[in-house]
């Protein structure tokens, strides 16, 4: 059985490179970059869907419940990192690199506090993968992403975490341990005029 961990579709504030507050909604390229997912979902035999309650990621669970028929069940663990007061800044223009520093920002979460929250999050998924058995559609945000695949997930000889995950990202984990990864970072699903922009913020 498989863990199904998938990155949030396009913002437009992904694409402009700012750090997000917590209501930003998809895109339009972000609601076809989702529905795309979805089709592909759709064939995967999934039996539930976990969801971050962040209005961007939970708009790409609609779209996957949509196509399978499943319900949604959210958890605010599944959310991307808090950055507090600097929600709403370019990244760009940050003296600092927000997505790496350790420190809290005002108001917002340490690296520490976040990482402890996003092992809360795996072993929430983990837990509900055995009560239901089967395959579950994990939605959630970038830097939660490359967290569980830094941290929680087992890469093959070789392989290292991806630094930047496509919107609509899809990487497969078994969700037995050692939590074996088979599949990193896909964006296959994707057409062109939906396809990820290599240049967008991945994560905040």
């Amino acid at each position: 059985m498989k863990l199904l961990l998938i990155r949030h579709g396009e913002t437009a504030l992904n694409v402009a490179r700012v750090l997000q507050p917590a209501d930003t909604p998809l895109s339009a390229r972000g609601i076809a970059q989702a529905e795309a997912l979805a089709a592909r979902l759709a064939a995967m035999d999934v039996q539930a869907i976990v969801s971050s309650d962040l209005p961007r990621a939970l708009r790409t669970a609609q779209a996957i419940a949509a196509a399978t028929g499943l319900g949604i069940e959210t958890t605010p663990l599944l959310q991307e990192r808090n950055f507090g007061d600097w929600r709403g800044r370019s990244y760009d223009g940050m003296p600092i690199d927000p997505l790496t520093m350790a420190e809290a920002p005002p108001n917002g979460e340490s690296t520490l506090a976040f990482e402890q929250r996003v092992a809360e999050a795996f072993a929430h998924v983990v837990a509900r993968q055995g009560t239901v058995g089967g395959t579950i559609a994990v939605v959630s945000h970038g830097l939660v992403l490359r967290v569980l695949l830094g941290a929680h997930v087992r890469l093959a000889d070789r392989t290292l975490a991806p630094t930047q995950l496509g919107n609509t990202s899809l990487s497969i984990v078994d969700a037995q341990p050692p939590h074996l990864a088979s599949l990193l970072n896909c964006t296959q699903h994707l057409e062109a005029a939906a396809r990820d922009d290599a240049h967008a913020l991945s994560g905040g």
